[in-house]
């Protein structure tokens, strides 16, 4: 997290970890990926796999989990050597999911739980979208910063059907003049599939191999059915040093329990 923003004003342990760049760690009562992996066990998740860097900073998450005694959850650990990108990402935790559906989340975003329950009873692959108009209304993320985020348009059966990254206002329009526009937060039910889909793409125009990228791929290549699941809720977002004072007053009487 090397954004500075001058309204940001955090306390001592906050800038230490927002130095650092590792979002997970950053105290908002309790270091925000507690949170985050204590959702994940409000939904019935039983093995939660943090993918995580090789740097001594991220080093850091490894050793505190470890060192953790969990009642909810077991937690694993894949090193992503080399920052490649969200596809990457999931790819080097291919053997934890050992040909099983997995959840695939954002460890920067605290979603609710019923949204990750859902995606957990699907058993299939899937996708939550959240109503572009309620994520603002209920989340901490600010109008202009979501107008960015990628889009989903999903075809008559409720199925995914193209995800636009960094839509712009002609490309909102083409969806359907008053219709809903629903934002992908990377919130995934994927397949076993994807891991050949994440190793047979190109890297994006940024040089990342992307998640969505594998995802579309894996439609469109692959005949993957990803079922669009669309929630109105707010997601909170901890991207940012100006996140960390809304994040921490949402959180503010959740009790986070691994």
């Amino acid at each position: 997290m090397r954004r500075v923003e001058g309204s940001a004003a955090l306390d001592a342990a906050q800038q230490r970890a927002a130095d650092d760049g590792v979002k997970g760690l950053i105290p908002v009562g309790r270091p925000f990926l507690d949170y985050a992996i204590s959702a994940l066990a409000d939904a019935g998740i039983t093995d939660v796999c943090l993918v995580i860097g090789a740097s001594p900073a991220h080093r850091r998450v490894r050793d505190r989990y470890e060192a953790m005694s969990t009642a909810r959850v077991r937690i694993h650990f894949a090193i992503q050597g080399v920052p490649r990108g969200t596809a990457d990402a999931v790819r080097v935790a291919e053997s934890f999911a050992g040909g099983e559906h997995v959840l695939a989340v954002n460890s920067d975003n605290y979603y609710p739980v019923h949204t990750l329950l859902a995606l957990r009873q699907l058993g299939s692959a899937g996708v939550s979208v959240f109503e572009r108009d309620a994520l603002v209304r209920l989340g901490n993320i600010p109008a202009d910063r979501v107008s960015h985020y990628a889009v989903v348009s999903v075809d008559r059966d409720g199925m995914l059907e193209r995800i636009i990254e960094k839509p712009d206002a002609e490309t909102i329009a083409s969806l359907g003049a008053g219709s809903p526009v629903y934002v992908g937060m990377n919130s995934w039910s994927l397949p076993p599939e994807i891991y050949d889909a994440c190793r047979r793409i190109a890297p994006s125009p940024r040089g990342e191999l992307e998640l969505q990228d594998a995802v579309q791929y894996a439609r469109d290549s692959m005949g993957v059915r990803f079922r669009v699941l669309v929630h109105h809720d707010g997601v909170l977002d901890l991207s940012t040093r100006a996140d960390i004072a809304s994040v921490a007053e949402r959180l503010k009487g959740v009790d986070a329990r691994l």
